[in-house]
């Protein structure tokens, strides 16, 4: 079976040439950041995550974690992969440095965590979610809170976890039932259960650090009642070494469809030590700086899995022998499946897909950037409010296309693929929990018609179409028949766009629940378009090198071919969505349930 191996020509390529790392390294305190640290940095990423994360992965899938006693065991080898992860620092590329990270840029963060998540997707989430408790402690708990917990946790000496998910609590936080006692001495006794909580138990690390939504005696009722806590897995005493055991367990480990070697962890809570976060009732507003993280992630990890769905279908297609290709002048009785029309257009569509994805993730990654670290307020907010707007489409859209992708890899190994061997199911399985956890596509969709569209009346969509037409009327005013091609393509597909974004504007207020019935096919279609933009600047750059001779000329030629694909083949389902969004709203809204 063969290992991943990172592309790091198309994260090289899209990072300098698409997105503009010169758009980020020239922030204040980043000008180190050169192309030259940034190609040494993917590099050795790329050999971590080939050599040792890579050859985990289907044993990892195979064995699963295991939970006796309650003692979770993580399968074989990977204990000492997150050793050799926490050695190489690579757990702490964005981490704030006064708690011992290296504060990177998110734009090269965001490649290497790509690789992580292609080689070994259960082991990428434990990371990820540690980094996620630190953002959030980092952002809104005390200074003695953060001397307490975040150096151990920035240098992955103790991991983290977000404890949101009760059983009764779902999507529906306001349901949450965990109490918080406040003590006499400053500290709370935390007393319920807790579901889906990953990692919530391990054998990497001596503690664990739980960020935990509770709901302190006499709070309000709903989401303005809840708080946000520190409970840690073994108490820590004043001087940094570690205490008593606290009142939090592991009570069992979900048997999963997928992601098998990352626990999965139901966490009982029985008047447990914690540590309030911040003001009490504020809880969900800091939560909410952890799930835009790990939306942001999951979205990545979507990238992450089309990516390797993708080369092991590739890799199957050149090596199996299988009938004479139709249409193919001299083509062997017997030729490899690569050859045949359909095979091409399986892979095709997996490879501009994932390329899509991968522009759009990376260049939500340096709005971030520019968001935190621009010297200009205005800019800072207007890099923000795309961020906000895009996050849904990054985790709602990416994470679709990836299942869609590793689907296509089933079906390129035909019969071969249902047989676990091989591979290709454990990515079909993998990804099919990328589109379900940290908020389904449905609330993706949701919060994008509403909060980012609909209640301000589309102002940021309107100005990112816009600086789409930009790049559209580049392409319409280019020598290149491909890129007027594409350029067609894009312009019909903005087009489309703006016409769904219009009607929602004008029906949100009146008919919110029309505009919910569709907001699915919105996202898909917002995904479309601005992954679309991302394939034509793409497009765009590799004509430039081509053009002055200079890159990997066959990698740009591939490049200008997944573009008009996506533009040809993808782009054309926008016209549909729109009209589904326009047109199938209220029937959807009005059905009677019985006939559902």
């Amino acid at each position: 079976m063969a290992e991943y191996v990172a592309p790091l020509k198309d994260m090289q390529f899209v990072l300098k040439h698409v997105v503009g790392l010169d758009q980020v390294n020239t922030l204040p305190g980043w000008d180190e950041v050169t192309d030259d640290v940034v190609d040494a940095i993917l590099e050795e990423a790329g050999k971590f995550a080939g050599e040792v994360l890579s050859p985990l992965n289907a044993t990892g899938d195979k064995v699963g974690a295991k939970l006796k006693d309650g003692v979770v065991t993580t399968p074989p080898g990977f204990k000492d992969a997150y050793r050799q992860f926490v050695e190489g620092g690579w757990g702490n590329i964005i981490a704030p440095p006064e708690y011992g990270g290296q504060g990177l840029p998110h734009l090269l963060s965001t490649p290497v965590e790509e690789m992580w998540g292609s080689a070994n997707i259960a082991f990428k989430l434990c990371p990820m979610l540690t980094l996620g408790a630190v953002e959030a402690l980092h952002r809104n708990a005390s200074e003695a809170l953060k001397k307490r917990f975040l150096p151990n946790m920035v240098s992955g000496k103790w991991t983290g976890t977000m404890n949101l998910t009760e059983p009764q609590a779902g999507s529906d936080l306001s349901l949450v039932r965990t109490k918080a006692v406040p003590q006499a001495d400053g500290t709370y006794r935390l007393t319920g259960e807790k579901i889906f909580i990953t990692y919530g138990e391990q054998d990497y690390t001596e503690n664990i650090v739980h960020t935990v939504l509770a709901r302190v005696e006499g709070a309000p009722e709903g989401v303005k009642g809840i708080s946000l806590f520190v409970v840690p897995k073994f108490l820590v005493n004043a001087d940094g070494s570690l205490g008593a055991r606290n009142g939090v367990k592991c009570v069992s480990i979900e048997h999963k469809m997928g992601i098998h070697a990352s626990p999965t962890a139901v966490m009982a809570y029985e008047g447990a030590v914690g540590h309030l976060v911040g003001e009490a009732n504020r809880g969900l507003e800091y939560m909410f700086v952890m799930m835009n993280a790990a939306r942001l992630g999951v979205g990545l990890e979507g990238v992450s899995l089309a990516e390797r769905a993708y080369q092991r279908a590739r890799g199957w297609a050149l090596e199996r022998l299988q009938g004479r290709p139709v249409g193919v002048a001299g083509a062997a009785k017997t030729a490899p499946i690569i050859q045949h029309p359909d095979v091409k257009r399986m892979l095709l569509t997996m490879k501009a897909s994932t390329e899509a994805a991968r522009g759009l993730v990376y260049q939500v990654s340096a709005l971030l950037d520019r968001a935190q670290h621009h010297p200009d307020e205005a800019e800072r907010r207007r890099c923000q409010a795309l961020v906000d707007l895009l996050i849904p489409v990054v985790k709602g859209w990416s994470t679709e296309a990836a299942f869609e992708v590793a689907s296509l890899g089933v079906q390129v190994h035909g019969g071969m693929g249902y047989i676990e061997e091989t591979g290709a199911a454990q990515h079909l399985r993998d990804a099919r929990i990328s589109t379900i956890y940290e908020g389904t596509t449905g609330i993706q969709a949701n919060d994008l018609v509403g909060r980012k569209v609909g209640r301000e009346a589309g102002a940021t969509m309107k100005s990112l179409i816009q600086e789409m037409r930009k790049v559209v009327a580049a392409l319409a005013g280019s020598d290149d028949a491909e890129l007027r091609a594409i350029g067609a393509r894009q312009a019909k597909a903005i087009d489309d766009l703006e016409r769904a974004t219009d009607w929602i504007v004008a029906v949100y207020a009146t008919d919110p629940g029309a505009v919910a019935a569709g907001a699915v096919y919105y996202l898909e279609l917002a995904g479309l378009a601005v992954g679309g933009w991302m394939m034509a600047r793409a497009a765009i750059a590799a004509t430039k090198q081509l053009a002055a001779g200079e890159g990997d000329a066959q990698y740009l030629r591939g490049k200008r071919l997944t573009a008009r694909f996506f533009a040809d083949h993808r782009l054309p389902k926008a016209g549909a969505l729109a009209e589904s969004i326009l047109a199938g709203g209220q029937l959807v809204r009005s059905a009677d349930e019985a006939l559902v």
